[in-house]
């Protein structure tokens, strides 16, 4: 049944060549979001499905028959070693800018990319931080090196003779004496003590962690956050934590030291309506400049996912959008990131958008179905059920994907079918 779908889709739905990449037809309805984690892999193991599923959405030349674009939390790489991670795995080719990190939307921050940044996650930080705009990168470990009396945890770190004066060459001459105008977290880092200790540091210090602590500072630095996953799958029997255990924490941390909560400028990654808004435009085109967005007749958006908090969260989030965008976004592409509300704007440029975000939820990653959803919000969610960040609002309607198969093979399936109906 699935074949017979297939080739009737691939006499409809075929990329065209044009200047500066593909271009799809416009007889194209649907654009695809794959999530990666729970859905194509589980850590570095391919999930049985995911290769199946992939090529019936390829043609003979091994080109996708729908936009595609993989869209991860991760964060700790860039997205040329996740295109090729993909491609490697999966046995298709997968593009980087088919890719989308739980920080690619940085880029847009421009406003920041000219102050002093502290960042905190794992992998080459200084080098993604850098291919995201930002010119004055001070790491966690650079931090350490600099004030070595800051961390403290570990017996064996501690310094055994007197310390003299901090080297100057460990930080950005321009950064000193403020070590840091702006904190970007990019996921869980390795030594969470570590990382802790010296974030809560620089936080009641106002970027000057080498000075007295101030619990009632009148304001707080901004923190752009990446990655609000509070749990991920990986190999294991059950999922592991990620990077929202780590803000947990520090947000914890931070409110029995002042009192007060956490702040944060931006939440990155999925659920956040940015990430979904600059994963759509990628649907759009090829090129290599995710700037340059062109219009196609893509009217739908699917995401396969295996996330209720933060996928089908953010598709319905996303999809709440889509049905208020035409007034709201007249004047430009304003791209809206979950934390403080305030607006993110990047250049004014024409809209791409479609008219509506539906999910499909699968059974191979972190959602069990066999955990019932809470029937009221203010007297059934426990943080049992309650995995989202502290800061969405947690509306019972947000959680219900569209549909619920068993995995992704199952997932393209449904898809080719409704698109076969439709043409």
């Amino acid at each position: 049944m699935a074949a017979s779908l297939l080739e009737k889709l691939k006499n409809s739905v075929r990329p065209e060549d044009g200047e500066g990449g593909q271009r799809w037809r416009r007889d194209v309805k649907v654009g695809v979001l794959f999530d990666v984690d729970g859905v194509l892999l589980r850590g570095g193991t391919v999930i049985p499905a995911a290769r199946r599923a992939l090529r019936k959405l390829v043609d003979e030349n091994n080109n996708f028959l729908f936009p595609v674009v993989f869209v991860t939390n991760a964060g700790s790489c860039q997205r040329l070693h996740k295109a090729r991670q993909l491609s490697r795995l999966l046995d298709v080719h997968v593009s980087p800018e088919q890719v989308v990190l739980s920080h690619s939307p940085l880029n847009m921050m421009k406003s920041f990319h000219n102050k002093c940044v502290l960042v905190s996650g794992q992998g080459p930080v200084t080098s993604i931080a850098q291919s995201l705009g930002f010119q004055k990168v001070v790491t966690i470990e650079e931090l350490s090196q600099h004030h070595p009396l800051l961390d403290m945890v570990d017996h064996n770190r501690r310094p055994t003779a007197p310390v003299s004066p901090p080297p100057s060459h460990f930080l950005p001459a321009d950064c000193a004496p403020c070590v840091a105008a702006a904190i970007i977290l990019f996921g869980e880092p390795v030594r969470w003590e570590t990382n802790l200790q010296l974030l809560v540091d620089v936080l009641l210090t106002d970027g000057r962690p080498g000075s007295v602590h101030d619990p009632q500072l009148s304001s707080q630095l901004p923190i752009l956050a990446c990655n609000m996953d509070l749990l991920w799958m990986a190999e294991a029997p059950s999922p592991r934590f990620g990077h929202g255990m780590f803000l947990l924490c520090l947000e914890a941390v931070y409110r029995k030291l002042t009192g007060r909560e956490l702040q944060y400028e931006a939440l990155l990654g999925k659920p956040s309506l940015l990430t979904y808004q600059y994963a759509e435009r990628l649907l759009a085109n090829t090129e290599p400049q995710p700037q340059a967005f062109h219009k196609t007749n893509c009217n739908s958006v699917l995401l396969c996912s295996d996330n209720l908090m933060t996928d089908v969260y953010g598709a319905n989030l996303y999809n709440r959008y889509l049905g208020q965008q035409p007034e709201a976004m007249k004047s430009g592409a304003k791209l809206v990131a979950l934390g403080t509300g305030s607006p993110i704007t990047m250049e004014e440029q024409e809209l791409v958008s479609a008219a509506e975000c539906r999910s499909i939820l699968v059974c191979t990653g972190v959602y069990n179905p066999h955990s019932p959803l809470p029937s009221n919000q203010n007297s059934s969610i426990t943080e049992m059920v309650s995995h989202g960040h502290r800061d969405l609002v947690l509306e019972p309607d947000l959680l219900e994907p569209s549909r619920v198969v068993e995995d992704v093979e199952a997932a393209v399936d449904l898809m080719l079918q409704q698109e076969s109906s439709d043409a």
